[in-house]
């Protein structure tokens, strides 16, 4: 199942997100007990859910974001794989459910690190061959993304120019998804729901 969750910053998109990959754990868990009990997150089965962490800490602010989502993931039994260019590349443990956080970091890394691509086109490739990838490694993908087509506001054509290659992105993970959620304000909108019109990257 691939899953695309989209928000604002400091929408709770990332906490939802988080949650679902809970929740894919304990049914997996529940499902393999011979006996109905009540499963506390200490008994999940350790290993099986892998964070992608996309954000590449520069400054002291990127750094304290860092140290929050570690917060936010603490005692929920993720793996973390640091990746910040190159997903395609990744080496992927063996897991039952992915989550990347989020496109938005991976592409300004492939766009404008040193270390990335520095093309617009090659980035859009290789971050969709990274994430169909994914969802060939694991049963779960969750991918959350920026909502940042909104503000009306208008920008440098390089920051254009990284938008409309997240648009892009966001258009054909949607398109491929099982789901797609938008969160406000805390608040899980379904955009789109089950199988209908699920197509491959």
């Amino acid at each position: 199942m691939l899953i695309l969750v989209i928000g604002g910053s400091g929408s709770g998109k990332s906490e939802y997100a988080e949650q679902r990959c809970v929740q894919f754990a304990e049914r997996r868990f529940s499902l393999t007990q011979p006996r109905a009990c009540e499963v506390t997150q200490e008994e999940l089965p350790p290993g099986k859910k892998l964070y992608i962490a996309a954000m590449e800490p520069y400054d002291e602010e990127s750094r304290a974001r860092v140290a929050r989502h570690r917060r936010m993931r603490d005692g929920k039994r993720f793996d973390t794989l640091e990746c910040y260019t190159h997903l395609e590349q990744a080496v992927i443990p063996p897991c039952d459910t992915v989550l990347l956080e989020c496109l938005s970091n991976l592409l300004a890394n492939e766009m404008f690190s040193p270390n990335g691509r520095r093309d617009a086109d090659r980035s859009v490739s290789a971050i969709l061959s990274g994430i169909k990838r994914l969802t060939e490694c694991a049963e779960h993908v969750i991918v959350v993304t920026n909502q940042v087509f909104s503000d009306g506001m208008a920008y440098t054509p390089e920051t254009e120019l990284y938008r409309q290659c997240l648009a892009q992105i966001n258009r054909e993970i949607a398109s491929a998804a099982d789901e797609v959620v938008e969160v406000v304000h805390g608040i899980p909108v379904v955009m789109k729901s089950g199988d209908v019109g699920v197509k491959s990257i």
